[in-house]
This record gives structure tokens, sequence and C-alpha cells, in this order.
């Protein structure tokens, strides 16, 4: 398939979901679910779709699997909204290796965070990317998630890379508004530089505050809530602002604290889809799905916030 790159806009704005993965078990596809995922975030009318980030469980996954992803979801999407494709990896050849195959079936742009494992410093980094970036086929969104690749990409560090060609926004998933607010400070002179909010938390006061959008990992189930929440904050709709950010705040405090354990974001997010008659919850190992005490009271919360019927 041709690559539909023309269809990313000179900035990328809006809500892009961060999709999950449906799993049937560890390394097969829940193909009916992904259809029906796709579908169900699509008509929630979002400006983008990202698979294989760390919603999308993408370093647990084979890269059989995750090659089999990108071309499903690009062929379902078929060009309806930017696809963009989660390409870290330990391994630089294997980043290029899933950014071709990105390309080859119709994605519009890839997304990259720092290698994890060994932390690389801010030298290292940039000319990781000064090496990467050339050889790639598809604009690039940097990706600063330092809880979990255990690196930060300093904000003299974007700014350097902005220089570099093909490089055309970043995804901040730190919770650190301090540092977004150092990004665009520093990014004035490159308005087409997307800055991206990844913590949904933020999502409002980050587009009020000139912020382009968010990657909002509830949109996967509520996409037209988080929709209608960044088009109120770009028309500076206060009333409006309030009364969605706190439905978003009242998702984050019901289903993505049920848990013990860090993996609980992600575990509430596939239970949801999964009580929503939706897709599969099972988890890439070492991960499991939520146990029936902690589904029952997931959907508990989902029935009081009006999101799937009483039983």
């Amino acid at each position: 398939m041709e690559s539909k790159s023309n269809l990313l806009p000179k900035l990328l704005r809006g809500i892009i979901p961060p999709m999950i993965t449906p799993l049937l078990d560890r390394n097969r596809l829940d193909v009916d679910g992904l259809e029906r995922l796709i579908e169900h975030i699509l008509g929630g009318g979002v400006h983008g779709l990202f698979i294989l980030g760390t919603t999308g469980e993408a370093p647990s996954l084979s890269y059989r699997l995750r090659y089999e992803l990108i071309d499903r979801a690009c062929k379902q999407v078929n060009g309806r909204v930017p696809v963009l494709v989660g390409i870290t990896d330990t391994c630089f050849t294997e980043s290029i290796n899933m950014a071709n195959k990105a390309s080859e079936a119709g994605a519009q742009a890839v997304v990259l965070a720092p290698p994890y494992y060994l932390p690389a410093g801010q030298a290292e980094l940039l000319e990781y990317l000064e090496h990467l970036v050339p050889e790639l086929p598809l604009p690039l969104f940097l990706y600063n998630m330092p809880s979990l690749t255990k690196a930060v990409i300093e904000p003299q560090t974007v700014r350097a890379a902005a220089e570099i060609s093909g490089i055309v926004g970043l995804k901040d998933s730190s919770g650190n508004m301090v540092y977004f607010h150092k990004l665009q400070s520093l990014l004035k002179d490159h308005p087409d530089f997307a800055l991206l909010i990844g913590r949904e938390e933020l999502l409002a006061e980050t587009v009020l505050l000139g912020g382009h959008g968010g990657v909002s990992g509830g949109a996967n189930f509520a996409p037209k809530l988080y929709v209608d929440l960044y088009n109120a904050a770009r028309s500076r709709d206060l009333p409006t602002i309030e009364a969605l950010h706190e439905k978003v705040m009242q998702i984050s405090s019901a289903i993505y604290s049920v848990g013990r354990y860090e993996s609980s974001y992600l575990k509430g997010l596939k239970c949801t889809l999964s009580c929503m008659n939706i897709c599969s919850d099972f988890l890439a190992e070492p991960f499991h799905r939520f146990r029936s005490t902690e589904r029952d009271v997931i959907r508990r919360h989902l029935e009081k916030l009006g999101i799937v019927k009483k039983q």
C-alpha cells in the first residue's frame, strides 16, 4: 500500500488516542475486538490514532504481532485519520524495520521514546536521533516518558531535535507542566512543532495554555468526552471545560486506581472495554487482567459513571 503521509497535517492537533492492543492470548490479536475498537474510537470524532505505544503494550508484543496490528489498523482506518505507529525499541535496526513496515502499511507518522534499559545521556540521545531520522520513511514524533524509559528528553535537547528535518512534534507523558511550559517557550519559533500531552488529567489546561492536543488513554472507551473537552478548551468555553474536566477526573480516580501495581491503569482500561463488550481484556505477560473482585469494582464505577448499564 502506498504511504498516505500527506494526510498528516502540517501541525497535528486534537485528540489522538493511544490505542490498547486487544489480545486473545500472548501472541494472538482479538481481531473482531480490534475492529470494533477502532470503529468505536473513530466514531467519537478523534483526530488521529496512535498504535503500539505504552497503552498498546508494544514492548511486550512479538514483532510478528506488532506487524499484524500495523497492517490491520492501517487497512481499517483507511486514511480517515492519521495513524501514528510506535517504533520505540532497544535496537536501532528494529526501530527502522518498524518504521518501514508502518510506511508500507499506509501510516502517516512514527513515534519514538528514548531506548530503554541502559539510559542514554542527552548528547547520546541527540546523536541517536541525528543518525536515526534520515533513515525513517515517515515524520517522527518524540515521546517523553521518563517514568518508564529512565531518561528525560530535556527541553534543550528537544529544541535541538526540532532543527532536525523530519521531527514534527512531541508527546509528553511526564506529568510535569513546568517541563511542558519550558518546551512551549523554547519552541516559539517552531509554530508547526506539535506539543501533545499524555496525561489526560492535564488536557484542559494544556490546550488552554497553547498546547496542541492530547494522547488520552480514556479516549479508547470515551472518545467523544475527550474530543469535546479539547474543543471546549480551544474555544475557551470555561463552564463546559469545568464540567467535562470533572468527568475526566472521575474516570481517572475510578478506573485507573483500582489495583496495587503500576499496571493498574492498563488493566482498568482493558477491563472497561471488556465490560463494554468491545474487546478482550487479556494482557501480555507478565501482566494479567483484573480478577473478578477488581472487575466487579470497575463495573460498579462504570455503572455509576453511566458508561455501562446496570445489570
